[in-house]
């Protein structure tokens, strides 16, 4: 017994840990108000900070000049471009190439940075328990870092999909002009991989065709600001089935916490 309330006043006597965020810009983010309000509800010793970077080469000066630092988060336009500042990545951040976790892992006076994805059990877990056996083809609209994490789980879950793409194509992606009647009928599951919606743009909105979707479809959105964007609400319109972004931000970041602690 005597051991573990040495081990309990050795862990009050540290110090306080750190967590953030980085990305740019950090304008509306969720993960600081998510774990500012976590730490101060359980009582935890600990603080979360946004670290707005206009460059990913600014990265290493963070671990560098933080040094209570446990924890980072990683959102756009950095998800990608991080991963030559690491160590090491997780399985699932290594078949995806992008990386929205990372672990800063100190040991003596070396630092060793693993990545994770954490996007993908936020997305398999909130987008599961509404497919239906009818949504086998999915159709994601954007072809950015936040799609990969999506075509890994679709992948898993042995779903076909396509994605819709402004850029030069590359293999499975089309033009959005090519999205037609057929291809709606056919890609039940339309999921919203662009920022398009997103408070304040809210009037914007993914350009498809949707007087094609009906009751059958689900719409799912990475947006979650607002609550219901133009693509959900246009889709609801139609009788689709519909679903925001936020519970898949509430449990990959949830997640990631768990990996800084482990």
């Amino acid at each position: 017994m005597h051991g573990l309330d040495h081990k309990i006043k050795n862990k009050l006597n540290n110090n306080m840990k750190k967590y953030g965020l980085i990305g740019y810009p950090l304008t509306h983010s969720f993960s600081k108000r998510f774990f500012s309000e976590k730490f101060e509800k359980e009582r935890i010793n600990s603080i979360y900070d946004n670290f707005e970077i206009d460059t990913i080469n600014k990265f290493p000066e963070i671990i560098k000049n933080n040094p209570e630092l446990v924890g980072l988060n990683v959102t756009i336009p950095y998800k990608e471009q991080v991963i030559p500042f690491l160590n090491e990545l997780n399985d699932s951040a290594q078949k995806i190439g992008a990386v929205n976790t990372v672990k800063i892992i100190r040991e003596d006076s070396k630092i060793k940075l693993k990545g994770y994805n954490t996007d993908t059990y936020g997305f398999e877990t909130s987008l599961s328990p509404l497919l239906k056996a009818y949504h086998k083809k999915a159709l994601i609209l954007g072809t950015g870092g936040a799609s990969k994490a999506l075509k890994y789980v679709l992948n898993k879950l042995g779903i076909d999909f396509v994605s819709a793409s402004i850029e030069e194509l590359k293999e499975n992606e089309i033009r959005y002009e090519d999205i037609d009647q057929k291809m709606m009928s056919e890609r039940l599951l339309i999921i919203n991989a662009t920022p398009l919606g997103t408070y304040p743009k809210t009037d914007t909105f993914p350009n498809i065709p949707y007087e094609y979707i009906s009751d059958k479809h689900f719409l799912f959105d990475l947006v979650y600001n607002p609550e219901v964007s133009l693509f959900l609400e246009k889709g609801r319109a139609q009788g689709a089935t519909i679903k925001n972004g936020y519970e898949m931000l509430l449990l990959q970041a949830k997640k990631s916490y768990e990996i800084w602690e482990k």
